[in-house]
């Protein structure tokens, strides 16, 4: 491991504790997170698969 990847590690860590704390301060339920989570996989999941099917 070089020194930028632990730079790169400790930034990851960083970025994850920093969405989380912006996640926990709506308050959201765990049914309705993991819902939308879902959605957002599907929407991304979807245009990557049309967009693999056009130029590919």
């Amino acid at each position: 491991m070089s020194e930028y990847d632990t730079v790169r590690l400790v930034a990851l860590a960083g970025w994850l504790i920093l969405a989380l704390s912006v996640f926990a301060s709506f308050r959201l339920d765990w049914k309705k997170s993991v819902r939308m989570a879902l959605i957002w996989v599907l929407l991304f999941g979807g245009a990557a698969i049309l967009f693999g099917l056009i130029l590919g």
